[in-house]
């Protein structure tokens, strides 16, 4: 749990993106349930650019932290880690980062969109590395470059979410199964 007001705010704007979207909420959603006044929320994040900033920083250390755990794991493994924090996501009833702001995206400030930019990026780079090896090991089978099939299974992993928020849950479980099976 967050400890200061700060991180709360952080932590609240980080669900409202991922279930309302960027441009859905205002810092009036943020100042209610924190009982705060909306200066609080100035005070820390003066523009709300600096604020979903802050949450894409957040969102970028953990995937580092997970990157360097799962990089010691077969790679068939660490594509099933990522399924896993996507099936969490599914059970949230909330869609990934990438998912919430690439729709948003013409419509976010430049420093913003620098670092969804960033956060696009290290994903894709991490998942083509992620099957570049696991092909050479034969754990991982794709046709094609491995850029392109990150760029399919990422696609994939985002759409099973959006998708399940329409169709119900069982969608994400039965997009996600076809993707491990055509890969592992």
């Amino acid at each position: 749990m967050a400890d200061t007001t700060k991180e709360k705010i952080i932590d609240l704007a980080d669900h409202l993106i991922r279930t309302k979207g960027f441009n859905a909420f205002s810092y009036a959603d943020i100042s209610a349930p924190l009982a705060i006044k909306n200066a609080a929320v100035h005070y820390h994040f003066p523009t709300k650019g600096d604020l979903g900033i802050s949450v894409i920083e957040r969102e970028l250390k953990n995937l580092a932290l997970h990157i360097r755990k799962w990089e010691k794991m077969p790679e068939d493994q660490q594509l099933k880690k990522l399924i896993d924090i996507f099936q969490q996501r599914s059970k949230l009833g909330t869609i990934c980062l990438v998912g919430s702001l690439t729709p948003d995206y013409d419509t976010l400030p430049a420093p913003m969109q620098a670092k969804v930019q960033e956060m696009c990026t290290g994903i894709l780079q991490w998942m083509t590395q992620c099957l570049e090896k696991g092909r050479a090991q034969q754990r991982l089978h794709f046709e094609g470059e491995a850029y392109d099939r990150a760029l399919m299974v990422l696609s994939n992993l985002l759409s099973s979410l959006l998708f399940s928020r329409v169709l119900g849950g069982s969608t994400f479980q039965r997009m996600s199964k076809q993707l491990a099976k055509d890969l592992i």
